[in-house]
């Protein structure tokens, strides 16, 4: 596994890591329609580009990931929860 630090967030970066990003709700988050995917993946490349440390993980292996907090509405103050999530080691 190799963890890496993002300095350059160029377009294509940031392209694949909606794409991630949108499989990965899909897969999980079945609450949301279409539309409402669409709609929250407008602000998707923002949240990325103000991300402090922005770091993949370069692996072949499934990752398991831990939630430490939940909250019941997003930061935009929609009724969607938010997982916040650690690696679990």
């Amino acid at each position: 596994m190799k963890i890496i630090e993002i300095k350059d967030r160029n377009d294509q970066l940031l392209n694949i890591l909606v794409n991630v990003w949108e499989d990965s709700v899909k897969a999980t988050h079945t609450f949301l329609n279409e539309q409402e995917i669409e709609h929250i993946k407008e602000y998707v490349p923002m949240a990325l580009k103000s991300v402090e440390h922005l770091m993949v993980v370069d692996n072949d292996e499934a990752m398991g990931f831990k939630t430490y907090k939940k909250t019941e509405l997003d930061e935009e103050g929609n009724p969607y929860p938010l997982l916040y999530m650690k690696l679990d080691r």
